[in-house]
């Protein structure tokens, strides 16, 4: 069976914490790190040489370059590499070349399955890094860092300024459609690692597992992805003078659930620990948030039937509650360790934070700032639309062809 050691986390340890990251669009946990592996010694005498070389320069390259990375990861500049990229899709590269080799330890039986150690740097958890020897562990935290890197790379898209390899000349609109493909490649990633890896390991491993990796946090993670994709589909049909209101409320709707799920997911979670209390915050924003576009647009649309004024009225009262609540937690999530910043407003958060207060006041009734409960009361339902974003399909890749030489 596979062993665990988790080593507590100590000052001058190697786990990083950055005082500030910047600019905002997508909350992208601390990238886990793998430690230094001698592949030779528990590996020697059933591989050949060529094959253990190949796998510690693999791992090797991932170890440099996250650790590189790693205090990088939200910032607008990209470092360019001697090949014209960056390394931020370098070491996504790095992993997707390291995963074929890997699944030979994990597909050659328990002969080599328990032999190695695999130890990484935690983020989320107050232990600073876990080692277990179990290759299912390492293939669920390269998948975790795939996906990470994935939402980083979304958010650098997203950002004014831009400097992503291969976006530097690209419209506006073609980074929001290009976001949406990568959080559903995220996406895609994290619910593999919840549906395949995780069940592959044994019940005492996946208790220990530290709280970056665990179920909770793998499917908040991937409902955040599919959440900002939704997101990022309701500003362009903001934008779009072909959307009608009832698309721009739907898609609104369908927000608030995405955000709605993986509150749940993660709000009874221990995250309390730098990185983790921040993605706690970041959650329970983008759900109020949501919930304020929602509620406005579904008032407008009350507005519009033969419902009673009242029901719009509530409707619209409502929207402007969440408003509030939204900018105390916006400002809660960046005041949050590491600190950060909101961009320029656009797209759905501008849109709200205009509408919101211009047109509301004088739609409403002028409720006493304590009549607050009374108002969630009464506001109406939200119509419940099925999701319509899902993770894109991932399979992972055939085991490297050096394994059957």
């Amino acid at each position: 069976m596979g062993c665990l050691l988790s080593t507590p986390d100590v000052a001058g340890g190697a786990r990083r914490r950055p005082k500030n990251i910047g600019e905002i669009v997508v909350f992208v946990p601390g990238l886990r790190i793998p430690r230094p592996l001698d592949f030779a010694e528990p590996l020697g005498d059933g591989l050949s040489k060529s094959l253990v070389e190949r796998l510690s320069a693999l791992r090797t390259r991932i170890e440099v370059m996250a650790g590189q990375e790693a205090p990088m990861t939200t910032k607008p500049r990209r470092t360019a590499t001697q090949h014209g990229g960056s390394t931020l899709t370098d070491l996504q590269q790095a992993l997707e070349d390291y995963l074929p080799v890997l699944l030979g330890l994990v597909e050659n039986g328990i002969r080599l399955k328990h032999n190695l150690r695999f130890c990484w740097i935690n983020q989320e958890d107050d232990e600073e890094e876990t080692t277990m020897s179990d290759s299912w562990y390492e293939v669920l935290s390269v998948l975790h860092l795939m996906a990470v890197l994935l939402l980083s790379q979304a958010n650098l898209l997203l950002l004014p300024n831009k400097s992503t390899a291969g976006y530097q000349n690209t419209s506006l609109e073609d980074c929001k459609r290009a976001s949406i493909d990568i959080f559903l490649k995220a996406a895609g990633y994290l619910d593999f690692a919840v549906q395949k890896v995780l069940p592959q390991l044994p019940l005492e491993l996946r208790n220990d597992l530290p709280l970056d990796l665990t179920e909770g946090v793998l499917k908040s993670l991937c409902l955040q992805a599919l959440g900002q994709g939704v997101e990022i589909q309701l500003g362009m049909a903001i934008d779009s003078i072909k959307a009608t209101l009832a698309v721009k409320r739907r898609l609104a709707c369908e927000m608030v659930k995405y955000w709605h799920q993986a509150h749940e997911y993660i709000k009874d979670l221990p995250l309390a620990n730098g990185w983790g209390e921040k993605h706690k915050l970041f959650i329970q924003w983008k759900h109020i948030e949501a919930k304020a576009i929602a509620y406005y647009l579904h008032g407008l649309i009350l507005e519009e039937g033969n419902t009673s004024a009242n029901m719009a009225a509530a409707a619209l009262q409502a929207a402007e509650e969440y408003l509030k609540e939204s900018k105390k937690a916006c400002e809660g999530f960046h005041m949050a360790l590491p600190s950060s910043r909101n961009p320029p407003l656009w797209g759905a958060s501008k849109y709200l934070a205009e509408k919101i207060p211009k047109d509301i006041p004088s739609k409403t009734i002028n409720w006493d700032s304590q009549k607050h409960e009374l108002i969630m009361q009464i506001a109406p339902a939200l119509p419940d639309f099925a999701l319509s974003l899902k993770p894109d399909e991932y399979q992972l890749p055939s085991m490297d062809p050096s394994w059957k030489a």
